[in-house]
């Protein structure tokens, strides 16, 4: 039973792979390349815009049920236990159903287009956004857009992995979902596709950016259709933008972009505490948990995703409406405590966000970066006008220029921060005062942090891929695929008349000298033995070891395509070793294929 079993499960897959190689035959007969990239890109949006609607709905259901009968006049025990509860069961679903790690999302988008050919795990297309919807909807302080771009992403790899097209066609797949991701979630298409642009740093040609438009505007459009077509956020324009402000304006981006700094220095410290405990999960758990579920116990506003708390300051338009930010804490009622837990809850959210990635949730930091520029605004806004430092400035309106701020500067995306708040309010006619806050805020976190909070952990490992052509390149060569495994080695011990019966059946110039464990022990350079290998009389007086010489230099699978060509350049070497990661021999690169690559990379980035 079970052998007929097994021939049955196998009949079906070459059943639906004989089916699928029929539907590829017929599409490569009916529909050009082109054309069905642009069809893709039109179900990558669909999918993407219904994946971000699930995901809230999962959210807004799960938080429905546990808080919706809480008091907002006193504090609530339950929020100490709900949060570590929600990161608990995250953990368990990772653990034993997804058994991968899926957290920083928009990070892994740009590893895998980095380093992995844009192949995404088949799994990353649903398991980030059910375990993201149990972390947040429980009260895990961090955002859904980073999942749900990994998921985006996902689906476009995943479309063209099954088409079997090419690395370069999957690329621009992945760019069409984290565009399709931002542009549903948010109802904004021009951020969906200038995030693209700026954040994963793809290199687009007319050819490549029309697919990433119909992403964009299906997901936007899908998104209208399951949501409804109003914003995000319900703002009007009551104070029309001033000259007079300009000043503030600056000030504020200033203020943005060290309380930025401020935020992603204390996020890499957090994640580093974090990661000396991975080897104690329940320790993690433990110190993350109470780290959080405190912090939410005191400021109930950093539980969830916080935008029904920037929906206070936004929509708000007296200090009764701001008041109520503080419902569910200790500080509701105290309208003169307003300033202080603004400031409060600015500072710990970061905490918050780390603990709750730290302790084992998923989730992202776009929202927080939101939530943290929103409040930060506000507090600045208000800041100033109770202190009369200058005229007067709108709240509301300084809350969204602290969004559009912090994002600019986290992100390192100035042109994402301008477009998303434009779109999430419908407040176009802020323009010019988003782009001085952005421009403000940019600049002052570039003097300090070169790279984004996504891409720094990728930078630092020399993975990340940038606008620069020839980094780029570098970035996109795989080593492994460089290295010729075909080689005939020799051990120390050898006679010399064993050894040219050895170079007779190597195809190279260099024979590896090898113990029994495979360590490289050096090397026989035929040209530099020629005078010698011919001289039958010596055959059983010299030995391997007597012949051999240290190679110009060694190479580890681990080293980027960057620090090979280096080693090329400083050696003048034709051909270098490579060792795997117990230093045993994995084979050789020559310097021809290296250079050979790279111009065939350079020749295809070229094509339109």
């Amino acid at each position: 039973m079970i052998a007929a079993a097994t021939s049955s499960r196998t009949d079906a897959t070459d059943e639906e792979r004989s089916t699928l190689d029929r539907i590829i035959e017929w599409r490569t007969k009916h529909i050009s390349d082109n054309q069905f990239v642009l069809l893709l890109s039109f179900v990558v949006g669909i999918l993407a815009a219904f994946a971000a609607y699930i995901l809230h709905w999962l959210i807004s259901q799960i938080q429905t049920l546990l808080v919706s009968g809480f008091s907002v006049t006193s504090s609530n025990w339950l929020f100490l236990v709900f949060p570590v509860i929600g990161i608990w069961l995250t953990t368990l679903f990772i653990k034993y159903v997804v058994k991968d790690n899926i957290s920083h999302g928009i990070t892994r988008v740009l590893y895998a287009i980095s380093t992995n050919r844009s192949r995404l795990k088949p799994h990353n297309c649903w398991s980030s956004v059910i375990a993201s919807a149990i972390t947040i909807g429980f009260g895990g302080s961090v955002g859904a857009e980073a999942p749900i771009v990994l998921t985006g992403s996902a689906i476009g790899s995943r479309l063209g992995q099954i088409f079997n097209l090419d690395n370069k066609t999957l690329m621009l797949l992945v760019g069409c979902g984290a565009t399709a991701a931002i542009a549903g979630i948010f109802k904004a298409p021009i951020a969906g596709l200038v995030f693209t642009l700026e954040v994963l740093m793809l290199d687009m040609t007319m050819a490549s950016l029309l697919p990433i438009m119909i992403s964009s505007v299906t997901a936007a459009c899908f998104s209208y259709l399951f949501t409804g077509a109003s914003p995000m956020f319900n703002f009007h324009m009551a104070d029309v933008w001033e000259l007079d402000r300009i000043p503030a304006v600056i000030l504020l981006g200033i203020f943005c972009g060290f309380l930025s700094l401020y935020f992603m220095r204390v996020m890499t410290w957090c994640e580093s505490g974090y990661g000396k405990l991975a080897r104690h999960p329940y320790a993690k758990l433990a110190v993350g948990g109470v780290a959080l579920s405190s912090l939410i116990f005191f400021f109930p506003s950093l539980y969830g995703e916080g935008y029904n708390a920037l929906r206070v300051f936004i929509e708000g338009t007296t200090t009764a409406d701001w008041d109520t930010v503080m419902n569910g804490s200790m500080f509701a009622g105290n309208d003169n405590l307003l300033l202080l837990y603004v400031g409060m809850v600015m500072l710990t959210k970061v905490f918050a966000t780390s603990s709750t990635n730290g302790a084992g949730g998923c989730g992202g930091t776009f929202a927080p970066s939101l939530f943290i520029g929103g409040f930060g605004g506000f507090f600045f806004a208000r800041f100033w006008n109770m202190y009369h430092l200058g005229v007067y400035i709108p709240e509301r309106n300084f809350t969204l220029y602290g969004m559009a701020a912090v994002m600019a500067a986290v992100m390192h995306a100035p042109l994402t921060g301008i477009f998303l708040i434009a779109e999430l309010t419908g407040g176009y006619s802020l323009f010019i005062p988003l782009i001085i806050v952005a421009i403000s805020a940019y600049l002052t976190i570039s003097i300090f942090e070169q790279h984004s909070i996504y891409a720094i952990r990728l930078a630092r490992e020399g993975k990340l891929i940038t606008h620069h052509t020839d980094r780029s390149v570098l970035t996109l060569m795989n080593l492994d695929d460089l290295i010729d495994k075909d080689y005939t080695a020799v051990q120390p011990d050898m006679e010399m008349g064993d050894l040219v019966h050895a170079i007779s059946r190597s195809r190279t110039s260099y024979i590896p000298v090898l113990d029994d464990a495979g360590h490289l022990l050096g090397e026989i350079d035929i040209t530099k033995i020629r005078h010698v290998i011919f001289r039958t009389e010596l055959y059983h007086r010299f030995r391997v070891s007597q012949l051999m010489t240290k190679p110009a230099a060694v190479l580890h699978e681990s080293d980027d395509a960057n620090s090979v060509m280096k080693r090329f350049d400083a050696t003048g070497a034709q051909m270098l070793p490579v060792l795997d990661a117990d230093d045993c021999l994995k084979g050789y690169i020559t310097r021809t294929h290296v250079y050979g690559t790279y111009r065939q990379i350079v020749a295809d980035m070229s094509e339109e």
